[in-house]
Formats: structure tokens, C-alpha cells, sequence
């Protein structure tokens, strides 16, 4: 070979692997383009309990500042650390000091993902909660509905937390290799999950197979989270049916439901600290669905009968009011009116495989026991005064 066939193909070689670089570069860019980490330049919000702004990314280094949930930090770098590859921020608190330092950055959430949560409240502003859950394991907030990879991951929630569902959605369930059954939150820092360990892998390999998995659209209060909505998966989130109706069910299960009484409509279901309230007697609507062994479908109805529980405040004892025959029903459901001018609507499949709305009308009989006027039927006479 010549020096010069030697010369030709070394250039060749060395322009591949420039071009090959230039490849990978532009791939590592794009995926940072759609990552929910904070960027330099911009703003965020604290959305741990408590973090502390430190004087670097060391493990030996000061502690210069206490920050809370809901704080707000300008961001003014970022950097991972080798060893661990744990992702920091460098920040100016908005404290009498303006205190600058390096904080985790698993504990900010950049102020373009808080404004896209949002948005996302913004759609169900006008709709009403359809239930109260609680996560029963810590859990990611998610933008979207999909849990196949981890930049829609908005924070990770606490065990315990609580919020207002007003809707769900059943998706199908990612492959092996895309996710983790639990959906636990990234390990500090570092925007990767990590698999459980161990007996919990044994146990979820005995559980049917399911191609579809539910996801619910929640709202949050802000003790605990800065964004006001977002996606959670469905098994980490066990639904609170209120104390005044949990031991009315029979054999289905509640989805959703909302207080009838005028006295408590305004009352929130939630305390000052998040937790759900302890509700006082009173009359209800409830949607049940059925319990099933065969896979849910994603186009499944969301219940299949409503159930009105009324109360007697004489007798203190409650009663059934209304209990619809089976039927396949869509939320959400909308309660409206005051008095006895009260009105309940849901989306109910007609015989023509056509979903409309159903509206409901609720009166007492002469006896003052709650009734309801189911669609089609003729308004039956009101109680007489």
C-alpha cells in the first residue's frame, strides 16, 4: 500500500468517527430537550418538605440555608457529580441574604414543568372531584399518563399523600424492559429508576397478567406538592371513601362519589395539613363498578350501576334512596342545583351503543324520603310544604 492509499483511508477514518461524535452529541441534546430537570438561566420551586442549600456538591460541605416546600430559587448552574452522577444546582435563595449555594436537584422543579401542571389544572377547572385517594407507597407525579420513561416525571410524592381525582385513564401497559411495576421515583439525583428487590419481584410475577393499566388525574393540595395537578399511576393510589358511606358497599366497588347535602357542599374533604376529613351523615351519589377477573379493556365503562344513599336526620340512619339497574356508565359525574332542585348528570350508553348524557333529578316524597327521577321517566310531584 502507498503512503499516500495510507494517508487517504486514515483521513476517511478520522472524518467518520468526527461525524459519528457529531451524531451522538446531537442525540444527547435532544434528549436533555425533553428532560423535566431544572436549566441554567431560569427559575424553580422547592418541592421537598425541607432542603438544604449547601456550600458545594461534597459530602463534607456546609450547610448555608434551610429551604421549604413552595420556595422559590433562581438557578444559576448546573453539574453532576462523577462518582455518583447525582444532578445539582447552583441557586440564589430569595432570602434578606439572597444565599447562594449548591442544592440537589431532585429537590427543584423548574418553573416550565410547574407551569405546564398548570395548565393541566386548567382543563378540569370546571370539573367537579370525582373521588379522594391516598398514595399508599411514595410515587412520581407525572405530566402525562405514561410511566414508558422518566421525562414527564414532574416530583416524587410522599407516602400518605392525598389529592382529588377527576378522572382516569386506562393505557397500555408498557413492555418489561420500559418500566418498573411500581413506578417508584428516580434514586436521588440521578433521573433513572431503579428497580425493587426480592420478594416483591416473586409476588408480582404470581399477579394476572393486565395488557391495560389505570392512571388518575389528580389535584393536589400544596402542603403537598407546588404543582396543582398531574397523572399518578393507579396501583399506587388506594381511593378514601369517606367514613359516612365505606360500609354501604355491596359487592361493587365505590369510584366515585359526591355529597348531596347543601350544608356540606362547600366544605372541603380535605384539612389544613391534607389529610381527609371525617364527614358528618348526610346524603350521597355514588357510582359502583364490578369487580371482574377477566383484563380490563381500555374503552371499558367506568361504572355500571348508581347507587343514592339518603339519610334520615330524625332516625339518624341512612336509606336507599335510588339504585339504578346495571347499566355501562362515563364519568364525570356533575352534581348541580341547591334544595330540592338538586340534579346529578353522568354519561350513560344508550341501546344504540351511543353515549349521552343522563341527568338525574332528585325529590322527596310526601314521607320527606329523597327520590330520584331517573332520565325518561315523568317527573313524579315534589313533597308538599
Amino acid at each position: 500500500m502507498t503512503n499516500k492509499a495510507i494517508y487517504t483511508s486514515r483521513t476517511d477514518f478520522v472524518f467518520t468517527m468526527v461525524l459519528g461524535l457529531l451524531g451522538l452529541l446531537a442525540l444527547s441534546l435532544g434528549v436533555a430537550g425533553c428532560s423535566t430537570l431544572a436549566k441554567k438561566g431560569s427559575t424553580g420551586v422547592v418541592v421537598a418538605r425541607r432542603a438544604q442549600i449547601r456550600s458545594s456538591t461534597a459530602v463534607v460541605a456546609a450547610n448555608l440555608l434551610e429551604v421549604a416546600r413552595n420556595d422559590q430559587v433562581d438557578i444559576l448552574d448546573t453539574s453532576t457529580v462523577p462518582d455518583t452522577g447525582e444532578k445539582w444546582l447552583r441557586v440564589r435563595a430569595h432570602d434578606e441574604e439572597n444565599t447562594e449555594g449548591w442544592i440537589e436537584a431532585r429537590n427543584i422543579m423548574p418553573d416550565t414543568v410547574l407551569e405546564s401542571s398548570i395548565k393541566l389544572q386548567a382543563e378540569d377547572k370546571d370539573t367537579q372531584a370525582q373521588a379522594t385517594g391516598q398514595l399508599h407507597a411514595s410515587s412520581n407525579l407525572r405530566l402525562t399518563p405514561d410511566r414508558s420513561n422518566n421525562d414527564n416525571i414532574m416530583m416524587k410524592l410522599d407516602s400518605g399523600s392525598t389529592f382529588e381525582i377527576v378522572g382516569w385513564k386506562r393505557v397500555p401497559k408498557p413492555g418489561a424492559s420500559e418500566a418498573i411495576e411500581s413506578d417508584v421515583a428516580p434514586k436521588a439525583g440521578s433521573g433513572q429508576a431503579s428497580s425493587p428487590k426480592g420478594k416483591k419481584d416473586s409476588d408480582a410475577e404470581k399477579e394476572p397478567e393486565e395488557p391495560n393499566e389505570l392512571w388518575y388525574k389528580v389535584r393536589l393540595p400544596p402542603a403537598s406538592s407546588p404543582a396543582p395537578a398531574g397523572w399518578i399511576y393507579g396501583k399506587q393510589v388506594e381511593l378514601t371513601v369517606p367514613s359516612d358511606i365505606i360500609f354501604y358497599r355491596t359487592g361493587r366497588e365505590f369510584v366515585a362519589w359526591h355529597r348531596l347535602d347543601d350544608e356540606a357542599a362547600d366544605e372541603s374533604e380535605f384539612g389544613s395539613k391534607g389529610a381527609q376529613k371525617e364527614t358528618k351523615p348526610g346524603s350521597w351519589v355514588i357510582l359502583e363498578k364490578s369487580g371482574s377477573s377477566e383484563p380490563r379493556k381500555l374503552d371499558e365503562p367506568d361504572f355500571d350501576r348508581i347507587y343514592v344513599l339518603g339519610y334520615d336526620k330524625h332516625n339518624q340512619e341512612h336509606y336507599t334512596g335510588y339504585r339504578s339497574p346495571d347499566l355501562q356508565g362515563y364519568l364525570p359525574l356533575r352534581v348541580e342545583g341547591r334544595g330540592p332542585n338538586k340534579t346529578f348528570t353522568v354519561r350513560v350508553k344508550d341501546e344504540s351503543g351511543q353515549v349521552k348524557d343522563a341527568q338525574y333529578s332528585l325529590y322527596r316524597d310526601d314521607r320527606g324520603v329523597l327520590r330520584v327521577n331517573s332520565p325518561g321517566e315523568t317527573p313524579r310531584a315534589k313533597k308538599r310544604k
